[in-house]
């Protein structure tokens, strides 16, 4: 069974079409949207602030989504994919996004939509990554914009396919 908890008294939201793996752990103040998954050995911990998810959102394998108490709180939009052992700290994503393994995104972090954070890359405090665009390296900067293909064969694709992947454990 996963680990879900309260914490002062504030009990995670979770809808019933949703996937949580049997060993992840989401915690607090979380709210997620219609078809999410959050799989193997993730983390989603709203105990400090508050974590909101859109739709079709999928945090794999061994991803941590925290925020930072009394001061960030994190918001990931609809078709949102969140790699292997990515760390989500305190920022807010928008739609059609995908956060590459590996990658680590902090504080005050805002991601315009249509983008993608590659894996491995460290996206700094603060940092403003605008809509369609490619952020790699580290620290992370912009090393393209992205092409229509990229966008539906890599982001629509892999969120699309999470949700496919979850119904596979119901």
């Amino acid at each position: 069974m996963p680990v879900i908890l309260p914490v002062k008294g504030v009990s995670p939201k979770i809808p019933e079409d949703c996937f949580v793996a049997e060993n992840a752990t989401i915690v607090g103040d979380v709210e997620m949207g219609q078809e999410c998954s959050v799989w193997f050995s993730t983390v989603v911990r709203g105990d400090v602030n508050s974590i909101r998810m859109g739709n079709k959102v999928n945090i794999q394998d061994g991803a941590c989504i925290h925020c930072t108490y009394e001061k960030t709180k994190t918001i990931l939009g609809n078709n949102v994919s969140i790699g292997h052992n990515a760390i989500v700290h305190g920022c807010t994503v928008a739609d059609n996004v995908l956060i590459g393994m590996g990658a680590i995104v902090m504080d005050n972090v805002t991601i315009g939509e249509n983008s993608i954070i590659a894996a491995g890359a460290v996206v700094l405090e603060g940092t403003e990554v605008p809509a369609g665009s490619i952020f790699a390296g580290v620290p992370a900067k912009k090393v393209k914009d992205i092409s229509q293909e990229l966008l539906s064969g890599e982001v629509e694709r892999i969120a699309n396919n999470y949700v496919m992947y979850s119904s596979w454990f119901k």
